[in-house]
């Protein structure tokens, strides 16, 4: 899927080289040592690398100082804006799509105040979930899961339908110290989980020490899916902006966690391909939305870090082009451009590096 996103990604890079007049020499998905490759009639190399980690377009004379014909060096300076954007427009392109479809379809609701049109959103699914279980909890000892779909709370001649969150711990006050019955659907079965409520008594007492306790030791969340007619394309792009400000937002709060040295709070706030598979995985029993949801999100976070000026990525090329053209009015040297990038890309492989071992420690 990522690797998906990335060749769509490259292949905007592609077209756009193509219609500049730059030759093309090779379109890579993953990266080298190469495990396979095949010259097309274009000249061009499509080449498969055993690193999954994304793609690459290779051009001739990458270099913005290159002269020859048919090099990305020597074609204009709006040309070479248009290369080096044309992937960020891809992905950009790739999640209005998907959330437009999806706005159309079913739109899984992940944040507060989800953008949406109000007349013209209908719910057509809410689930109450079962979230965070805490440890030695009455949930967790009757072997309630996360995800597991919470339908009704029962004791004796007492039933309660959950249609939200927020009736959970008003139901679980209400029975305290009592034995219920939780229906729950898991796997896509329905199941009855027997188990002994905490005493009001014990979860009073446990309010005024670090550990405080709930009558069935669960934090229910809600898991729900909204629809759209006419307004699926203004739903798309108000989601689209909605969660660019929240991924701006909290890579400004890591960056500020890093700088003040506290590097776990920061870590906790990224994630990598690892922590992808495991959202996923765990997720994937929602339905077909929820994992398009995340593949949207993940496009139009692709797009959001590659037009940001980070060394190596196309933001950061463009920015050193543009510093170099219209602030220096000097040519940037081959030298000088591989020197950048060449660290810059370093600097992030480490960083693949790093936040794939957090990643493994924070699910495994």
């Amino acid at each position: 899927m990522f690797v998906g996103l990335v060749v769509i990604h490259e292949y905007g890079h592609y077209l756009a080289a193509r219609k500049s007049g730059v030759v093309v020499e090779e379109f890579g998905i993953g990266f080298p040592p190469r495990a396979w490759a095949r010259k097309l009639k274009s000249g061009m190399l499509f080449t498969l690398n055993w690193l999954p980690l994304g793609g690459f377009v290779k051009l001739k004379g990458e270099n913005d100082s290159a002269t020859e014909k048919g090099s990305y060096g020597s074609v204009p300076l709006k040309n070479k804006v248009l290369i080096m954007t044309a992937g960020v427009v891809m992905n950009l392109l790739t999640a209005f799509v998907l959330f437009t479809f999806l706005a159309l379809v079913g739109m899984p609701k992940l944040i507060e105040n989800q953008f949406t049109i109000p007349s013209d959103t209908k719910v057509v699914r809410n689930q109450v979930l079962v979230g965070y279980v805490s440890e030695g909890s009455p949930a967790e000892k009757s072997g309630l899961l996360q995800r597991d779909q919470i339908i009704s709370v029962t004791s004796g001649d007492k039933s309660y339908q959950l249609t939200s969150a927020d009736q959970l711990p008003g139901i679980t006050k209400e029975l305290a110290g009592e034995e219920i019955s939780v229906t729950v659907v898991r796997d896509g079965q329905t199941q009855v989980i027997e188990t002994q409520l905490r005493g009001e008594q014990e979860v009073k007492e446990s309010l005024v020490t670090n550990e405080p306790k709930g009558y069935l030791g669960v934090s229910p969340s809600e898991y729900t899916i909204q629809r759209s007619t006419w307004s699926a394309p203004i739903v798309a792009a108000g989601v689209i902006k909605q969660f660019t400000t929240e991924t701006l937002k909290g890579l400004g709060s890591a960056i500020g966690n890093l700088i003040k040295g506290n590097g776990g709070a920061a870590s906790s706030q990224v994630s990598g391909p690892v922590g992808i598979f495991v959202i996923l995985k765990d997720g994937s029993l929602l339905g077909y939305q929820f994992i398009l949801m995340i593949i949207a999100i993940i496009s139009l976070t692709l797009a959001i870090m590659n037009i940001l000026p980070i060394p190596a990525l196309d933001g950061g090329r463009l920015f050193v082009t543009l510093i170099y053209h219209k602030i220096l009015r000097r040519p940037l040297s081959k030298e000088t451009e591989e020197r950048i990038h060449g660290t810059g890309f370093a600097v992030l492989m480490l960083l693949f590096i790093l936040i794939t071992f957090v990643d493994v420690r924070r699910f495994f």
